[in-house]
C-alpha cells in the first residue's frame, strides 16, 4: 500500500471516529428521564448522569405522611435514574458496539439496565 493511500485511509478512519464521538456526545446530552409514582403524587426528572433536575408534587402528595412522601420521592428518583442509565447504555452500545469498553462503562449500572 502506498504511504499516501495509507495516510488517506487513516485520516478517513479518524474522521469517522470523531463524527461518531460527536453524535454519541449529542445523544447523551439529550438523554435524561422522567418517572412518575404509581398513583401520580410525585414526578421526578433526572439528566443523563442521573442527577436530579426537577421534582413535582401533585395535591395528592399532601395526603401522605412526611416519611412516606420522602420514600416515594426517593423510589421515583431511582426509577428515573434507572431509565436514564438504560438510555445511556443504549447510546453507548450504538457507538461502541458490544465490547470491553462498553462493559467498562456499564459495569456499575443496575443489572436490569445492562444487556
Amino acid at each position: 500500500m502506498e504511504p499516501a493511500q495509507w495516510l488517506a485511509e487513516y485520516r478517513d478512519r479518524l474522521e469517522r471516529a470523531a463524527y461518531g464521538a460527536r453524535q454519541a456526545s449529542e445523544s447523551l446530552q439529550e438523554t435524561g428521564a422522567t418517572a412518575t409514582s404509581p398513583r401520580g403524587e410525585v414526578t421526578v426528572s433526572v439528566n443523563a448522569t442521573g442527577a436530579l433536575q426537577d421534582v413535582k408534587l401533585t395535591p395528592m402528595a399532601r395526603r401522605l405522611e412526611a416519611e412516606a412522601l420522602a420514600a416515594l420521592i426517593v423510589s421515583t428518583a431511582r426509577e428515573a435514574q434507572r431509565i436514564a442509565a438504560a438510555r445511556m447504555a443504549e447510546v453507548m452500545a450504538g457507538y461502541l458496539g458490544d465490547n470491553a469498553a462498553l462493559t467498562q462503562i456499564t459495569q456499575h449500572l443496575p443489572a436490569e439496565v445492562v444487556r
